[in-house]
């Protein structure tokens, strides 16, 4: 038996980069960042904080929800597999990447009041109705 399962808390690095292909099916990228805090050893050493990014990817109604509602600096909680492939750069290197296949995204970053007003169709009194998201 063996189990390939992540799972991320982080911020989002950047906006997605979506790209759509024949027969309408959408890919989304996004770096998330996660963080490890600093601390103080026994001995009085201080360990800095550290930060990992990560690759996520995302296909189809998932990516097409990233696309609509995800931006830099939004807290995304991810549920996916590691997956790890290779490929030749233009000098012909070989370079090896790891990216997350995202099989569960929850939004975690409150939706603002000023991002929902922005929007000139929706009236005032509709700005905290939720009811549009697709999850």
């Amino acid at each position: 038996m063996s189990v390939n399962k992540v799972i991320l808390l982080g911020n989002v690095g950047k906006d997605p980069e979506v790209r759509y292909f024949e027969g309408g099916r959408a890919t989304a990228q996004i770096s998330l960042a996660t963080s490890d805090r600093g601390y103080t050893l026994p001995n009085g050493t201080q360990v800095p904080e550290r930060t990992e990014w990560h690759n996520l990817v995302m296909f189809n109604k998932l990516a097409e929800v990233v696309e609509k509602y995800v931006h830099k600096g939004d807290k995304l909680y991810i549920e996916g597999k590691i997956r790890s492939r290779s490929y030749d750069d233009k000098n012909g290197v070989q370079r090896y990447i790891t990216e997350i296949f995202v099989d569960t995204m929850e939004m975690l970053t409150p939706k603002t009041t000023s991002q929902a007003v922005s929007s000139p169709a929706a009236p005032a009194a509709a700005a905290s109705d939720t009811s549009d998201l697709p999850f």
